[in-house]
């Protein structure tokens, strides 16, 4: 099946959509050092990326003339609109890549597209915005006029959604926030995504189940042990529970496997379980696996705990809020993650390297996707259009059977 991957930074959507099937047509990004990222992996063949076409650009300057049969259009358009970090000026703010991506979807007229966000989009500030950016996707071709605000056009929007009247193109759309802890990824990542099949696609999609638990790791290390028995780790070296954690485990112990919904949250001790202490040298070994210094907790800066997911990656370096960038040992020691560390909690392959200094690698990494979570999505996406196109194919031959 043939993609468009928008906005596509290091490549972690792209990755995922590749990973379930897809072959990517184009993949645009404006930022030099990601796209140096991509063309660096292309250039060492690494096989994922090896036919990427890719577009170092604005979105919306992109040629898209001969870009025709695409089946997915996926990307993931500047969260810094939305993000609880920034100033949250939404349709105000330049950087909202959402009438963009509306703008190509409508040109490429795909089967089906996924776009993904930051959980801020869904605060209530953003609730009639929210909802004018999904009515822009179901209404692709119901363009804004000009000098039309974005209210304006919300309301006709509305008024075309509730008529009842067909369009020639339209979408079913899907909007749905998951942690991505919950589907193999050792981060706690709070995403939101938008996916929509073209109203002619009989796809029957609904968004994948979870298929990992925050109470199944809880019963992995506290009720069976089994967790530390793996990580061979002594008694000494456990953390404490807290007084709630405690309550939690208590309740866990008279569930049976099948009752603890899937497997464990996977931890930051379950993804660097093969690699070895970084030093201020690198590893030969290991791809961008090099110490950096300077990491301090305080208050408010603690860093990611070693039994748990990590804390959501950050696309920053020393001054990250909260110290999502740095480990936290069970003895409270810190450190910062090194690149493919960060990439590893990212879900990205190891043989995936990130291009640039260590603090514009894991900006490219704290804006990115988790692979692991795109292939997931994306793979869904796969089967549902594959049944459909085999549901269509099937009409099709039955209406040139002849009338018995």
């Amino acid at each position: 099946m043939r993609s468009v991957e928008l906005f596509a930074g290091a490549g972690g959507l792209a990755l995922g959509c590749e990973l379930a099937g897809f072959n990517s047509v184009k993949t645009v990004e404006w930022d030099r050092w990601a796209c140096d990222t991509m063309r660096e992996n292309k250039a060492h063949q690494y096989p994922l990326v090896a036919d990427w076409d890719v577009v170092e650009s604005d979105v919306r300057l992109v040629d898209w003339s001969g870009v025709d049969e695409i089946d997915l259009v996926a990307g993931g358009p500047p969260c810094q609109p939305f993000s609880m970090g920034g100033k949250a000026r939404s349709a105000d703010d330049k950087r909202d890549m959402f009438p963009a991506a509306t703008e190509v979807i409508r040109e490429l007229k795909p089967r089906a597209f996924i776009l993904e966000n930051v959980r801020g989009l869904t605060r209530s500030a953003f609730s009639n915005y929210f909802s004018y950016i999904q009515l822009r996707l179901a209404h692709p071709l119901m363009v804004a006029r000009d000098a039309e605000t974005w209210a304006d056009h919300y309301a006709r929007l509305q008024a075309e959604h509730t008529s009842g009247h067909n369009e020639d193109l339209e979408y079913q759309l899907v909007p749905t926030l998951v942690n991505a802890a919950d589907y193999g990824v050792p981060q706690q990542r709070h995403r939101v995504f938008l996916v929509g099949f073209r109203s002619d696609q009989e796809a029957e999609w609904s968004f994948p189940a979870p298929t990992h638990s925050y109470d199944a790791l809880l019963h992995d290390q506290w009720v069976t042990g089994a967790y530390w028995e793996r990580h061979k780790v002594p008694v000494s070296k456990r953390p404490l529970l807290t007084d709630r954690e405690n309550r939690r485990v208590e309740g866990l112990r008279k569930l049976t496997q099948s009752e603890l919904g899937g497997r464990p949250w996977r931890t930051v001790r379950d993804a660097f379980e093969d690699l070895p202490e970084p030093t201020v040298k690198g590893s030969r070994v290991h791809l961008n696996h090099l110490l950096q210094p300077g990491a301090k907790a305080y208050p408010g800066h603690t860093g990611s705990p070693l039994d748990l997911p990590a804390k959501a990656l950050k696309a920053g370096g020393h001054g990250v809020p909260g110290g999502e960038n740095m480990l936290r040992r069970v003895d409270g020691t810190v450190r910062y993650f090194t690149i493919r560390e960060s990439a590893r909690l990212q879900t990205f392959p190891d043989r995936y390297e990130l291009h640039g200094a260590w603090g514009e690698a894991m900006r490219q990494l704290g804006n990115a996707v988790p692979v692991k979570l795109a292939q997931v999505v994306a793979g869904s996406v796969a089967q549902h259009l594959a049944m459909a196109e085999f549901r269509a194919n099937m009409l099709a031959q039955d209406a040139l059977q002849p009338a018995l």
